[in-house]
This record gives structure tokens, sequence and C-alpha cells, in this order.
């Protein structure tokens, strides 16, 4: 199983260096990806910044938005320019993680209707894939995509979302919770993408967010607490969760392994590069 790191840009009082540094470190000490978190009413960087930035800042770790709100975009031919500029300047490292969100303020923001985000984030699939052709509305909007297309993760637990995979994306992803329910998440997208006709098994890729060592673990647990307040209790289940201490990040490295996991990224909820070190020295050994 491959192992990748969040991008600490929605971390509360992180500096724009420490970000760049955190890439950087991220690529030397060998994790997969470098992702990034999306909000728009919220303190944060913006998630397709953050990540050129990092294109800037590395040469070989894939960049993935995971998971990018994509629908809550008013413009698909200014975010599929937005989106290959990335993979260009990156040399053809972008990963595309979309899922349809649940922050109502985020499309309010931005004057998106909120109630049709599903059926917006499969139109704007749609629109991605016919502007990167040379197509779209209005064709001639570059530039294209290192590799032609962008490769695509959907997330999202219901099963219009893994219908949205199996259509649309390389394969699905979790945006957390726990190791044990994993194994049953991998039968459904491998179902779903058997009905699409699909041979290939999905890529099958989770989060989690870890913060060691005991300042870290309190500071980190309060973040969560703030960053999901909107879904009321459920924020202090993941406040809970958060993995604070090596033995029960190693634990749970395994466990997703076990469970059919492709992918594991590492969320930290600290910007402090040296907590990669940290998390390195747990998942690599």
């Amino acid at each position: 199983m491959d192992i990748g790191v969040g991008l600490p840009s929605t971390v509360p009082g992180a500096a724009g260096k420490e970000l760049v540094e955190f890439a950087g470190r991220a690529e030397e000490l060998g994790f997969s990806t470098l992702a990034v978190l999306d909000r728009l009413v919220c303190d944060s960087y913006d998630s397709l910044v953050a990540l050129a930035a990092a294109a800037a800042a590395t040469e070989r770790i894939t960049l993935a938005s995971t998971i990018l709100l994509a629908a809550y975009r008013p413009s698909g031919a200014v975010l599929a320019k937005q989106l290959a500029s990335i993979d260009r300047i990156s040399g053809g490292r972008l990963v595309l993680g979309v899922a349809a969100g649940g922050r109502e303020d985020d499309f309010a923001a931005s004057g998106v209707a909120y109630r049709r985000r599903g059926a917006r984030l499969d139109a704007l699939l749609e629109e991605l894939g016919q502007v990167w052709s040379g197509g779209g509305a209005v064709p001639g909007i570059g530039p294209k995509p290192e590799r032609g297309r962008i490769p695509i993760w959907i997330g999202g637990h219901s099963e219009a979302a893994l219908a949205r995979a199996a259509k649309h994306g390389i394969g699905w992803i979790s945006p957390g919770g726990s190791a044990s329910a994993y194994s049953e998440l991998v039968e459904r997208a491998n179902t779903a993408f058997a009905a699409a006709g699909r041979t290939e098994k999905p890529r099958m890729a989770a989060m989690t967010y870890v913060g060691l060592g005991e300042e870290n673990s309190a500071r980190g647990a309060q973040y969560l607490r703030d960053y999901y307040s909107y879904i009321g209790p459920k924020a202090e289940f993941l406040a809970k969760g958060l993995l604070s201490d090596e033995a029960r990040l190693r634990d749970t490295i395994d466990s997703y392994a076990a469970a059919g996991c492709d992918e594991l990224i590492l969320f930290p909820t600290t910007a402090d590069p040296g907590q990669l070190d940290q998390l390195a020295k747990v998942a690599f050994g």
C-alpha cells in the first residue's frame, strides 16, 4: 500500500513558507502523494493555488486534490484550465479527486445551487473531459493536460457517488472513518465498476488525520472540531479518531492495507514539517 501525506493548507496559522518546505520534505522522505483539502468559506489557502506552489517545489511526488469540491465552482471551463495548468507545471503529476460536497455555505458564497450539486458535478466532469480534448462550448481552451486527461478519484459514500466513480474515475477515495468498515466499501466499488462494464479494479484510497505528540494531538483535535463543526456530533467523533501515537498509526496503516486500500493519505493537523519525519519513521520503518 502506498502512503501519501496531506499538505496542511487548511491548518490554522500555517505560513506559506511552511507549506513549500512541507512539500519538498514530503518528497524527500518518499511519500507517494501530496494532497490538499478544499473549502471556500474557511480561513485557508485555496487548494489549487497550494497545489501549484507544491508543483513548483517538487519533481516526483504525485499531487492530488482529495477532495476538491468542484461543484461549487461556477465555471467548468476556468476549472479545466486551472487543473490542466497545474498538471503541465508539474509534468503530469496531478490526480483530480472530487466529491459533491456537504457545506452549503461554500455554494452560497459562489452563487451555485447547493441542492443540485450532484447533477452539477456530473455535468462538470463531462465538461472537463470535453475542454481537455479541445472541445467544450467554446473550443480552444488550453493547455491540454500532459497525458491528454487527468486521472480522477471520486469520493462519497452514496450509490450515486460509486456510479460516478465507475463512469469517470480510476477509483474511489474514502474521506475518513474506520478501517474496519473499509473492506465493505472496496466490495461496493468493485461491484459498481463491474456493473459499469469496467474490467479493471478501482484504485482504492482513504485518508485519515494524524497529530503525533501530546501538543499536536490537543491542537489537532480542536482544529478538527472547528473545521468540521458544520456536521455536528460527528466532528467530535473525528477529533477523537485523530491518530496521536505511533503504535495506533502503525495499526491503522496495517488495517487499511489488510482491508484492500491501495493508498492511504495521512493528513497532519500541524504545519510543522518536522511531523513528516515522525510519520515517515512509522510508515516506512
